[in-house]
């Protein structure tokens, strides 16, 4: 397993960079999960009441998780965000690993209905701000919708787009504000 510890807009120090690599895999040793790497970056951000913050971002077998948190000093932040990562690790063992291990068991698979959302209405709340502030550019790997919700869990977004395995498609799933979540996929013509 290999930690790769990165400073911006700050030094890493031999300490730091110790510190770090010894919490972030200490939280990963005690699952026993094979992940190849873990990448921890450090960074300061002045004109912030919270300025330290430590990012940890792992790739187990084509899921992501990632962790950001923000603290007064950076051992803290470091700190927050390996007990963070231990959780997320905690809920994809037993959200996906042990979820495989159940579904070999059995083979009905739930299906999940889209919910009828308005594209217009949609697009009307995003128009309200009409600035891009920041463009990530992401692979898209096909998924299950099953596989899709492990992953917006695993991301704590508000949102995963992702192409449909079956279809080849392109589907948003988004977590709705009153529970649950819902699906927007092409209309079928």
């Amino acid at each position: 397993m290999e930690i790769r510890v990165i400073g911006r807009k700050v030094t890493v120090t031999d300490a730091l960079n110790e510190y770090a690599t010894e919490k972030i895999g200490n939280a990963m040793k005690v699952l026993s999960l094979d992940i190849p790497t873990a990448e921890v970056v450090l960074r300061v951000e002045k004109n912030r009441p919270v300025p330290c913050i430590c990012e940890v971002t792992l790739r187990p077998k084509g899921h992501t998780i990632h962790v950001e948190e923000h603290e007064e000093d950076m051992y803290a932040a470091i700190d927050v965000a390996a007990a963070k990562v231990l959780r997320q690790l905690r809920k994809y063992k037993t959200r996906v690993i042990d979820h495989r291990m159940k579904e070999t068991l059995k083979a009905a698979e739930p299906a999940i209905e889209p919910t009828g959302v308005d594209f217009d209405e949609l697009m009307a709340e995003l128009s309200a701000d009409d600035e891009v502030v920041r463009v990530k550019e992401v692979e898209f790997t096909p998924l299950t919708e099953e596989e899709a919700l492990v992953q917006i869990d695993l991301l704590g977004h508000d949102f995963f787009v992702y192409t449909d395995r079956d279809t080849n498609e392109v589907h948003v799933l988004y977590r709705r504000t009153g529970g649950g979540y819902g699906l927007l996929k092409p209309k079928a013509e």
